[in-house]
């Protein structure tokens, strides 16, 4: 396991690297961000003077050599919007996202292991297909046209959830959280429903397929000769087998809908780090938008490496080697 980890640091490093230079050489060819900041009726001394304080007059190599240098330290720039350092402002929207992407693994979790039992062990009754049908629908239907229909009928038509915002929170260890109040949850059922729609449509095709494969395995048979029930059988049995590439994939989703969960948070106005990083492109925040990539960067490589981890101890003919 230490050589996997010092690998993948190894790994990381280069990764982050060259990630670094290629965002930092893209967002600098995006344009001078003066002409957003700064008012076009400003005086020449005055944009000029900000420029400089900005370190937006040097040579773009020069630019990032600086970044490189304050990275190393721990800095990944200050936001020229929000006047705060870039990392600061990411982790304190992340909360937000965080728990909206946790509401979506679970409803895609809980929702997603039966269906996907019951699809594969009976792949010609009526409900398995109907669930298939459903599971190509949640991966094909775009996000923001989910989100948009629930607020059409839960919201304007039902008048049951609001439409948007975070709702009431409370600080719990020191982190601002909706979770427990029950205005937050309210706020929290639409938008986490919106996000869980891919994840779980992906979950249930992944289940239905490893079940149908191991549904004609020599032990089921054998199961079945005993007498088990179907129930035993998926519980006991053909849930343990399937859960290997079910967990892999499900910690790639988790990273996946922290770094893209911009569309839901965007369509219920979710103060999360996505929404964030939209309006910071719309800003032409820089530090901002450097900082939130590199940061998912890393995230995926933790989760990554994290997953491999699992997937050993859930299957233990996995070798980490």
């Amino acid at each position: 396991m230490l050589r996997l980890l010092v690998r993948r640091a190894i790994e990381g490093v280069v990764v982050v690297a060259a990630t670094s230079f290629v965002v930092f050489l893209a967002i600098y060819m995006l344009g001078n961000p003066i002409q957003v900041l700064a008012s076009p009726d400003s005086p020449p001394e005055v944009i000029q003077r900000v420029t400089a304080s900005l370190g937006l007059d040097r040579p773009w190599h020069e630019q990032y050599w600086r970044f490189v240098v304050n990275a190393l330290h721990g800095d990944l720039g200050v936001s020229f919007v929000h006047a705060q350092p870039s990392l600061a402002l990411i982790f304190g929207r992340l909360p937000a996202t965080l728990e909206l992407v946790v509401f979506a693994m679970i409803v895609a979790v809980v929702v997603g292991l039966p269906l996907g039992l019951v699809a594969g062990y009976w792949p010609r009754h009526w409900s398995s297909q109907a669930i298939s049908s459903l599971s190509v629908l949640g991966i094909s239907v775009p996000a923001f046209w989910v989100g948009l229909m629930l607020i059409i009928f839960f919201s304007l038509e039902w008048r049951l959830l609001p439409t948007g915002g975070r709702g009431a929170t409370v600080q719990v260890a020191g982190i601002e959280t909706s979770l427990f109040t029950l205005d937050g949850l309210r706020h929290l059922v639409l938008p986490g429903f919106t996000l869980a729609t891919l994840p779980l449509a992906v979950i249930v095709r992944l289940v239905r397929t490893g079940v149908r494969e191991q549904r004609r395995a020599d032990y089921v048979r054998f199961g079945r000769a005993m007498g088990l029930s179907p129930g035993l059988l998926l519980g006991r049995y053909i849930l343990r087998n399937v859960m290997v590439p079910v967990v892999t994939v499900m910690g790639l989703l988790f990273g996946t809908l922290v770094a893209f969960a911009v569309v839901t948070e965007t369509v219920f106005a979710w103060p999360g780090s996505g929404k964030l990083i939209i309006d910071s492109i719309k800003q032409s925040d820089r530090p901002v938008v450097i900082a939130y990539l590199l940061f998912v960067v890393v995230m995926f490589m933790v989760i990554n490496t994290v997953v491999d981890l699992l997937t050993a101890l859930v299957d233990p003919r996995v070798r980490l080697q």
